[in-house]
């Protein structure tokens, strides 16, 4: 159940008409309550009279509510109408699965909620204006802050014309998803070794547990559904993690003792829907980044320089992982393993992280010399000898892709420069060589 909890509340944040709906009925509420004031008489004369305060009579009250009403409508149809453009661009160019960043930016739906919010507000203010043959009321304050309202409609609509050409900027996007990676990695990792799963001995003869839904999994309570297997005295195998698809029928984990009700707890601990979404998901923050570099390499786009800082983003993180530990999945209850969930190890963050870069550069000497340079830089912060096996593995397929695909003699020796540089630095420390060493 709190996995499905947590999921509507994903959900809600991840929705773009959130805030601004908020916004419309805080409209409508500060306009029914200053009326209200207005009518209470407790707003002195002396106030209503001052500069300050509008102070004309019922005609131009309505025309002036009127005025602002139909152009905040009409502003909010412009900027709805820029946003629809602007994610269009982005979806062209760095891929729709980014299009979540800009219905999620905070900035755009807090420019259509105040549109949206002060034409609620002037229409609950206009409703309530009448002349002198229909009792002559005219809210003062109310009308005095629709006219404050409006002002900050101007200021919020320069500001989200300079956001927004911030926003669609491609250095911009990739620093926002790179913070994602950076945060999933703070909040994914552990700064002390994780329990080890249990030997495949421990799962012979463990009874399948099958789930008709299908969908990507994105909400896992795994404490919740760990505290089950240890109150029923067994011990519970997903087979699934946080951003992998179930599929309908299939086994989606195992127990080592048959337990009534087993199949019931899983699905009441993890919620599953139609996108790959998840907060648990490091891998899901990582590919979001690469795929604005692979993007960037396509034929139709041809932009290297943007895989470049997206490689050099992914090196970033890999560093900051440099004194963590990556989950083992393993929940333990009286120093027992009573759940084990897949989880990500470091091959499989460098495999997503790279290989798909290095396929779709097709030969780039640019892009395929940078990714050493940034292996190179990682295994130089690097000291554990299982990830530097790793980070050899992909400098090792760099160099296979690179005298396969560059014919040009000069290039391929940058390249093959650049390799045996990394050798040297995961050989020796990263002061074991210099750029200027002659290793050419």
């Amino acid at each position: 159940m709190k996995a499905r909890f947590d999921k509507v509340l994903a959900d809600l944040a991840d929705t773009f008409w959130l805030l601004p709906g908020v916004m419309v009925i805080g409209g409508i509420l500060l306009g029914i309550g200053l009326v209200a004031l207005d009518r209470s008489g407790t707003v002195p004369r002396w106030l209503i009279e001052s500069p300050w305060l509008y102070s004309g009579g019922g005609t131009g009250a309505r025309t002036l509510l009127g005025a602002v009403a139909s152009s905040t409508i009409g502003v909010a149809g412009t900027v709805f109408s820029i946003t629809i453009a602007a994610l269009s661009l982005a979806a062209g160019q760095m891929g729709p699965r980014l299009l979540r960043n800009f219905t999620q930016d905070r900035g755009n739906q807090f420019t259509l909620g105040v549109f949206l919010g002060t034409f609620s507000y002037t229409l609950m203010v206009l409703r309530s204006v009448r002349t002198h043959g229909e009792g002559d009321f005219v809210p003062h304050l109310s009308l005095s802050i629709a006219i404050l309202l409006a002002f900050i409609c101007v200021a919020t609509l320069v500001f989200f014309v300079g956001h927004m050409a911030g926003r669609i900027n491609v250095d911009t996007v990739i620093d926002l998803v790179s913070e994602d990676v950076r945060r999933a990695i703070a909040r994914l990792m552990h700064d002390s070794p994780q329990p080890m799963p249990p030997p495949d001995e421990h799962w012979r003869g463990a009874v399948p547990v099958y789930d008709p839904r299908r969908g990507y999994l994105q909400e896992l309570d795994g404490a919740g559904l760990a505290r089950w297997a240890a109150s029923h005295g067994t011990t519970l195998r997903l087979l699934v993690r946080p951003g992998d698809y179930v599929f309908p029928g299939a086994i989606i984990g195992v127990t080592t003792s048959p337990v009534d009700g087993v199949a019931a707890a899983i699905r009441s601990a993890t919620a599953v829907g139609g996108e790959r979404v998840s907060a648990g998901d490091l891998e899901f923050a990582v590919r979001q980044l690469v795929e604005v570099g692979v993007r960037a390499l396509s034929p139709g786009i041809n932009d290297p320089n943007t895989a470049i800082s997206v490689l050099d983003r992914l090196g970033a993180a890999l560093c900051d992982a440099v004194p963590l530990h990556l989950a083992s999945g393993v929940s333990l209850h009286g120093g027992r393993a009573v759940l084990v969930v897949p989880a990500v190890d470091y091959g499989g963050l460098t495999d997503a992280m790279f290989h798909m870069l290095r396929q779709n550069a097709n030969g780039s000497t640019a892009v395929l010399a940078h990714q050493l340079d940034v292996l190179t830089a990682v295994a130089g912060c690097e000291r554990d000898p299982a990830r530097l096996v790793e980070l050899t593995r992909h400098a090792d397929l760099v160099l296979n892709d690179a005298e396969r695909d560059i014919s040009t003699s000069a290039d391929l020796e940058d390249v093959r420069v650049r390799h045996r540089r990394f050798v040297a630095v995961r050989q020796h420390g990263a002061l074991s060589v210099s750029q200027g060493d002659g290793l050419g």
